[in-house]
């Protein structure tokens, strides 16, 4: 049984913590990636502490905790291989073809929610218009895009999903037909920071809409991490795993089947 006080998996976020911030001294940089990667320590440490806390130094860690913590270390594992992956900014042109490229991907996601909690899941996207973040227990919930719509299900309620307009959230863009970073008024900002290119880009008829920060490495252009501001000061960071290009079924984003499926098992 793994022990929280000075387990291998504890002292291992240690050990990570300390090579970002020796590659960060290395690159001569405050890094994006990296600073995700000692976010997320912070977090997996907060909550480390908490449970000894409550249980004492030697309590066993419960298997959500393990597999929280197992996460947190293949998410920081992502972030120290992409480091070194470009070596100049991208232009816009160059990121609109990549986008463009993505027609059909799967991906692990780590999230960072506006309230500082962390969810794990995977996600799909099938251009133009479709999305599925499908997440991992504790919370269960699974969110898709199609038709023009987005679904949110909380699949411990077994209700009626939540449904509201695709566009009305910053993901629409690089969810569209044919992305254009271009597009005046599109792109907010424009920067590369010695390792990524981040690009912050909005819908220019509806900037109340919010916006999404980009960011991605090069050799080859790779989509790492995004954040979606929506508008009202709230922020949810989604750091990606490798997002591999795979053949998609439509089902897989269509929400009545899912709550057939809900709906059986209830």
């Amino acid at each position: 049984m793994v022990r929280i006080g000075g387990s291998p998996l504890f002292l291992g976020t240690i050990l990570l913590k300390t090579l970002l911030e020796r590659r960060a001294e290395a690159f001569g940089a405050t890094l994006p990636l990296i600073g995700a990667g000692l976010r997320l320590i912070s977090f997996a440490q907060g909550p480390l502490s908490h449970i000894r806390k409550d249980r004492g130094t030697n309590g066993p860690v419960e298997q959500k905790d393990q597999d929280m913590i197992r996460t947190l270390v293949a998410a920081l594992a992502v972030t120290i291989v992409a480091l070194p992956a470009q070596a100049q900014k991208l232009s816009l042109n160059e990121i609109s073809r990549y986008l463009n490229t993505i027609k059909s991907a799967q991906s692990s996601f780590t999230q960072i929610n506006a309230d500082q909690s962390i969810s794990t899941g995977e996600i799909m996207i099938k251009r133009p218009g479709k999305v599925r973040f499908d997440y991992n227990p504790p919370e269960k919930a699974l969110v898709l895009a199609h038709g023009g719509a987005v679904y949110v299900l909380d699949r411990k309620l077994n209700g009626q999903p939540e449904t509201y307009p695709l566009r009305r959230t910053p993901l629409s863009i690089i969810l569209a037909k044919k992305v254009d970073l271009k597009t005046a008024g599109m792109v907010t900002g424009h920067s590369y920071d010695g390792t990524a290119t981040i690009v912050t880009a909005r819908d220019p008829k509806h900037p109340e809409y919010g916006s999404i920060q980009l960011k991605f490495t090069g050799n080859p252009v790779q989509l790492r991490q995004w954040i979606i501001d929506d508008g009202n000061g709230s922020l949810t960071t989604v750091i990606l795993g490798e997002l591999q290009q795979k053949s998609l079924p439509n089902r897989l984003f269509q929400i009545e089947p899912e709550v057939k499926k809900l709906n059986r098992h209830n």
